[in-house]
């Protein structure tokens, strides 16, 4: 595959105006008609403000904080401590990786820079290396076609797809530089990525832990198409910090393997439904089912032990922009002195933020930090990660969002982004601004190298464009700095998908057909 460094043209050959020029890129995801109708790029370029702070913890057990993961790092802060672009006449530049899908979500860095990611198509999930400048595929290996896309072809029914977060879109970098993940299989595959012969790439499977004993595994395949029996994929995987990988199923599974002596040990969480992924630290493991959070930790032969549960708001249903019946949110392990876990809950009216205290000694009925609730009412929710960052959370509405044919025709989210505070002497929390950023569905991110928060946002249009923009916003004040146009159309609509800050000062987003990259040319 060619080099496409060429592609990079710099924002500033369309004047930053209205977008009747030729367009500042092109690229292999294909646009949609209308891209000359919307600006290419708003705002002005800002300057670096370094935020003030200790970052997360670093895990031992995952590559370095900002390379690891969906969330940056075991606490799931979703910051990185590099700087991603500032504005400066930024290009985009994109790859197209399936004919149908394609979508790379979780995007991780080797200690040289590549990317190692997986990417959702109709025939199977790819795991990709990158190079991260062109994009270009450098190594690939295929992962087995999950449960729901075989369903969805042969029923015509495709919410199954967008609402299924197992088969490897939950993946991790470790210490070592191997992708690990749970495939649809019900197995835990350890992926290396290593030189060849030829002076090319390629993955290799450097171990494989089976679950099946353990998980309830009579899935839908092509020569399964109506089993008789129950599935319960493995959404997500994540090692603590004596090196166990632990891992969560949607039916409320809750497991560790053993790395070296493969030993597996697991409890349920009877009628709970588990759809989001989970963050660790040295006093223990943070999930969040549909109905609680949980504090765990391991025995010591490994089987996964409460240390505590606290019930939340669940509401009556699940909310348009949501998965399931329940909190959205991975949950956030962060404060100056790391003592709080903070997640969403799911009030019908208004969605509430709520800040708890972590402590194995802390009373029940002292726990809750603060509960605030956010954006308007009988319109919020959220399925995505809170951005935490010394005693500061910030959160954005998904209210509206299904799937990519959810905002077609120039449509859009109700949107709104807020942050919140908590108070210095823990009595409480307030919110410090509100934004009415439209945010969807990405996963956003915070530079503390520079103070800027990135979205992936779609305002609504008149006259029916899909106009897709990575933004910037200043996590002190609220306002908008700017926005620089992805590409227009289903293709670029993220579905869930993360910005990703690399090393380099490059944005990436997940996208329909593949992976967009922004980034400053001056």
């Amino acid at each position: 595959m060619p080099s496409r460094a060429r592609r990079l043209v710099p924002a500033s050959v369309l004047a930053l105006t209205v977008s009747l020029a030729v367009p500042a890129y092109a690229d292999d995801i294909p646009r949609a008609p209308g891209h000359r109708l919307v600006k290419s790029y708003e705002g002005a370029p800002a300057a670096a403000r370094p935020l003030p702070g200790t970052p997360p913890p670093q895990h031992p057990y995952l590559a370095a904080n900002g390379r690891s993961g969906m969330h940056a790092d075991a606490a799931g802060s979703g910051t990185y401590p590099w700087s991603g672009p500032l504005g400066k006449q930024p290009a985009v530049d994109s790859e197209k990786m399936a004919a149908l899908g394609g979508e790379c979500a979780t995007v991780t860095f080797d200690r040289d820079g590549r990317i190692v990611t997986v990417c959702g198509t109709f025939t199977g999930f790819l795991v990709k290396l990158l190079d991260p400048g062109t994009l270009e595929t450098l190594a690939e290996y295929k992962l087995p076609q999950r449960p729901s896309t075989v369903e969805a072809i042969t029923r015509l029914d495709f919410s199954k797809i967008f609402k299924d977060t197992s088969g490897g879109a939950y993946s991790y970098l470790d210490h070592k530089d191997r992708l690990v993940l749970a495939d649809s299989r019900q197995h835990i595959v350890r992926l290396a990525h290593e030189r060849t012969g030829d002076g090319g790439w390629r993955f290799v499977v450097d171990k494989e832990w089976d679950l099946t004993a353990h998980v309830p595994h009579d899935c839908v395949t092509w020569s399964n198409l109506y089993p008789s029996g129950e599935c319960d994929p493995v959404t997500s995987v994540m090692p603590d910090w004596e090196g166990r990988i632990w891992w969560v199923t949607r039916q409320g599974r809750v497991g560790t393997v053993d790395p070296e002596s493969g030993d597996i040990r697991a409890v349920r969480l009877d009628g709970e439904e588990i759809q989001n992924s989970f963050s660790v630290a040295e006093d223990g493991v943070s999930l969040v089912s549909d109905h609680a959070l949980y504090s765990f930790r391991a025995a010591p032969d490994g089987t996964p032990q409460v240390i505590w549960r606290q019930t939340y708001d669940r509401g009556t249903g699940t909310k348009p922009g949501s998965v399931n019946q329940g909190s959205g949110t991975t949950p956030d392990l962060f404060g100056a002195r790391d003592e709080y876990v903070a997640i969403t809950d799911n009030a019908d009216d208004r969605m509430n933020v709520l800040v708890y205290r972590r402590g194995a000694d802390v009373p029940d009925d002292k726990r809750l930090v603060c509960k605030v609730p956010v954006f308007g009412s009988g319109a919020s929710t959220t399925d995505n990660s809170l951005i935490s960052w010394g005693d500061s959370l910030v959160v954005e509405n998904n209210y509206g969002y299904e799937n990519i044919t959810s905002l077609t025709f120039g449509r859009s989210v109700v949107g709104g982004v807020s942050r919140i505070d908590v108070r210095e002497d823990g009595s409480g929390c307030d919110t410090v601004w509100e934004s009415d950023v439209r945010a969807p569905s990405t996963v956003p991110k915070l530079s503390t190298a520079n103070g800027l928060l990135y979205f992936y946002t779609k305002e609504p249009h008149s006259l029916g464009v899909d106009a897709w923009y990575l933004t910037a916003v200043d996590f002190r004040t609220g306002d908008t700095k700017w926005k620089r146009l992805a590409g227009t159309g289903i293709a670029y609509d993220n579905n869930w998908a993360p910005v990703t800050l690399g090393p380099d000062g490059t944005a990436y987003v997940g996208v329909f057909n593949g992976l967009v990259a922004v980034r400053d040319t001056e």
